[in-house]
């Protein structure tokens, strides 16, 4: 596993400073190691290649793909920390107001080998607004993790998404329910009869502190979470994390409320999906479960390129193409009027991507 790099990016002093964007950050960068590292010892083979870039318009960030692997035939994990102006572009298209913007995340998309291994999804990140007096008009978090398998395993469907409602019900017992809902509402190809991409898992965005008069409570409540956490050495357990979270529930959702949220959930990745790929890295297939799997991939592609809305806030602000473009999938099969056999295991994921399932009763 490589270094961490600190990356020098573009001066930022016209961005007005917050110890709450620097605790994220730090978040997003820890956790983007952790995963790595995660990644590659499943792997056994391959590892990461960092790419260092920066954004002309301001800001920069960390790709790192895997490629080639033992399980992963394409992955990366990205983190990003990026600002500028406003244009009239993401007004209209975007429907974004304000001046300037500042925007913080980690995405995290893996294309296995082996058709037995799901394809997975993970995004993190923390937007703000300002205005021309440099004042702070609007933040949001957003964010979730998604599974797309090619052939179902109701053990593993079941799994995921339990690791993410226990999450959810640290917080608030009605997150799980709405944000799978949300997920399932949200990766949809709708030109396929709203077929889903996947099996889901949770969604979320938009999610705005409240007050904003709130921010000096909520940076004290972050450090002593944050600082904790980023101190913490990889491989560190569930329950270790879990009891980091500092953010009396009841108290309100400021920022520490969303952030402690949005690191717990990006922390349960490990949990939910790592399992899955060692339980079924090692199953034998067939050429006529890898063309499946490449079908199933076609679908993947729809979505990401017609539908997604983090894809097209890459690209209207002049994101990086080769880290946005990361998420596509290194072979597809688009072939025309694919039908799979009725009875078969392909006819069963598409039936489930046709009509989500509660995989938690």
């Amino acid at each position: 596993m490589i270094n961490s790099i600190n990356t020098n990016y573009k001066d930022s002093s016209e961005i007005p400073p917050s110890g709450v964007r620097g605790l994220w950050i730090s978040f997003i960068h820890d956790l983007q190691d952790r995963i790595c590292f995660s990644l590659e010892q499943a792997d056994g083979k391959a590892l990461f290649k960092e790419d260092v870039w920066k954004r002309n318009e301001g800001g920069g960030g960390k790709t790192r793909v895997i490629a080639n692997g033992n399980v992963f035939e394409k992955g990366g994990v990205n983190t990003s920390v990026v600002f500028g102006d406003v244009t009239d572009a993401m007004r209209s298209q975007l429907k974004i107001n304000g001046t300037a913007w500042w925007a913080c995340g980690i995405s995290v998309v893996l294309h296995p080998l082996n058709p037995f291994v799901p394809t997975v999804h993970c995004n993190y990140r923390m937007f703000e607004l300002y205005n021309e007096k440099e004042e702070l008009i609007d933040r949001w978090f957003g964010g979730g993790t998604d599974l797309t398998p090619y052939y179902l395993f109701e053990e593993d469907a079941k799994h995921f998404h339990q690791t993410y409602k226990n999450v959810c019900d640290e917080f608030d017992i009605s997150f799980y329910p709405k944000f799978k809902k949300d997920c399932d509402d949200y990766f949809v190809n709708w030109h396929r009869n709203a077929e889903r991409r996947g099996i889901g898992g949770i969604f979320f965005d938009y999610q705005r502190p409240a007050p904003f008069d709130a921010v000096k409570r909520e940076k004290t409540n972050a450090q002593s979470t944050f600082t904790r956490n980023t101190n913490m050495k990889k491989g560190t357990s569930k329950s270790e994390v879990s009891a980091e979270v500092a953010f009396p529930i009841g108290e309100g959702r400021d920022g520490a409320f969303w952030m402690n949220f949005g690191h717990r959930c990006g922390h349960a990745f490990i949990d939910a999906y790592i399992p899955i790929v060692e339980k079924r890295k090692n199953t034998l297939y067939t050429e006529e479960h890898k063309l499946w799997q490449e079908i199933r991939r076609g679908r993947y592609v729809e979505f990401n390129l017609v539908h997604d809305r983090g894809t097209l806030f890459g690209l209207k602000t002049n994101g990086r193409t080769e880290s946005i473009l990361m998420s596509l999938p290194p072979t597809v099969r688009f072939e025309y009027d694919y039908q799979p056999k009725p009875g078969s295991e392909e006819e069963k994921l598409v039936k489930i991507c046709l009509q989500p399932v509660d995989w938690i009763k």
